[in-house]
C-alpha cells in the first residue's frame, strides 16, 4: 500500500477529496489527512508517505513551507499543489519544491484521479527493486531526442509508433477535440520564438487589451498542442514543457488551465488514449504494443488508464469496436 496523504484547512473540502480518494484508490493507498501544515510534518515523519496533496493556503506553516521542509528529506515522494488562481504568485515561491503538478479549484475528479494514477505510477517504479538491463530495456517508453527538447522540434517517432494516427486538435475554449489543420501563424502573421509571444503586422493588438491576451492564448496553445503531438509517444511532463517554453511551473499550470480547461496530466492522458482508440481499428497490432507506442511502457499501468478514460478495459473496448 502506498501511503499518500491529503492537507485542507477546509474540513468539508478534505473530508470529501478523502471520500473521493478512498472510494477509488482505497485498496492502493493508505490515505492519510491533515488539517495544516504542522500536521502534514508530523504525519510524514511517523510513516512512509509517498504522495502528498496540499492545499497551499492553510493557518501557521502553509503548503508551501511544509513542502519545502519535505523536500530537504525526501527529493523523490510527489507533490501535488491545490490552489486557486489567485494563489499562483504565491505559488512561484515553491520553485525549490519540483511539484508534480498545480491542482486547480475546484477540480475535476477524472482530472484528480488521471494525476493521481500517474503518481502511484511513479511510487511504484520508485519502490520496485532494480530490473536487469535487458528486462527494463524491453519494456521502457523510448527517451525524447535531444533535438525535441525545445517546443516546435519535431522529434522523429519511434518504430511502434510511426504508423499511430494523428490524434485530433483541441480547442482552447471548450477543451473539446475539433478536427482541422494545425495552424502554423495566424491571420495577422504572427511569430513564435520559444516561449516569448512575438507579434509583428500592422494590424498588432496593443499589448494589455483582450484582442492581444486572447492572441497570446492562441499561440501558447498552437504551441502545446504541436508539442504533444510530436512528443506524446516518450515520457514527457509537465516540468519537461515548462522548461521548454521558459515558464515557471506555476504559472505554465494556470496558463495551460487557460488554454485548455485541464491540467497537463489529464490532457496528455486523454490525448494518448485517443491515438490508442484509433490504434485499435488496426486487428494486426496487439494492446501491449499500442500501450508502449502511446507511450505507456507498462501494459497494466496503460490499462489503467484506459479504463479511467473510457470506463473500459483496453480489451473490453477492442471487442465492442469490432463487433459494430
Amino acid at each position: 500500500m502506498i501511503g499518500l496523504l491529503i492537507a485542507d484547512d477546509e474540513m468539508l473540502e478534505r473530508k470529501v477529496l478523502y471520500k473521493t480518494l478512498q472510494k477509488n484508490l482505497g485498496d492502493r493507498c493508505t490515505i492519510y489527512e491533515a488539517e495544516n501544515g504542522r500536521k502534514v510534518l508530523e504525519l510524514f515523519e511517523a510513516n512512509d508517505i509517498r504522495i502528498l496533496i496540499l492545499d497551499i493556503e492553510m493557518p501557521g506553516i502553509n503548503g508551501i513551507e511544509a513542502a519545502e521542509r519535505i523536500r530537504q528529506k525526501d527529493k523523490d515522494c510527489c507533490i501535488i499543489f491545490l490552489t486557486a488562481f489567485d494563489e499562483f504568485a504565491y505559488a512561484r515561491k515553491a520553485i525549490t519544491v519540483r511539484a508534480m503538478d498545480y491542482l486547480l479549484k475546484p477540480y475535476d475528479e477524472t482530472e484528480l484521479l488521471l494525476l493521481l494514477e500517474e503518481a502511484i505510477r511513479q511510487a511504484e517504479e520508485q519502490a520496485a527493486p532494480e530490473k536487469p538491463a535487458a528486462a527494463a530495456a524491453a519494456g521502457a517508453v523510448p527517451e525524447r531526442p535531444a533535438a525535441a527538447a525545445a517546443v516546435g522540434a519535431a522529434p522523429e517517432k519511434p518504430a511502434a509508433a510511426a504508423d499511430a494516427p494523428e490524434g485530433p486538435a483541441v480547442s482552447a475554449v471548450e477543451g473539446s477535440a475539433s478536427e482541422g489543420p494545425e495552424r502554423q501563424e495566424d491571420g495577422a502573421g504572427r511569430a513564435v520564438s520559444g516561449g516569448d509571444m512575438s507579434f509583428r503586422g500592422a494590424d498588432m493588438p496593443q499589448e494589455g487589451s483582450e484582442d492581444f491576451e486572447n492572441s497570446r492564448l492562441w499561440k501558447v496553445r498552437d504551441m502545446i498542442d504541436r508539442y504533444v503531438r510530436e512528443n506524446y509517444m516518450y515520457d514527457i511532463s509537465m516540468q519537461d514543457l515548462a522548461r521548454s517554453m521558459n515558464y515557471s511551473e506555476a504559472y505554465f499550470c494556470k496558463l495551460f488551465k487557460q488554454c485548455f480547461g485541464k491540467n497537463f496530466t489529464s490532457f496528455l492522458t486523454e490525448y494518448r488514449v485517443g491515438v490508442a482508440k484509433s490504434m485499435m481499428e488496426q486487428p494486426t497490432v496487439n494492446i501491449k504494443e499500442i500501450g508502449r507506442a502511446v507511450g505507456y511502457g507498462d501494459p497494466n499501468y496503460f490499462a489503467k488508464v484506459f479504463r479511467r478514460v473510457t470506463g473500459q478495459s483496453p480489451s473490453d473496448y477492442r471487442t465492442e469496436l469490432f463487433r459494430q
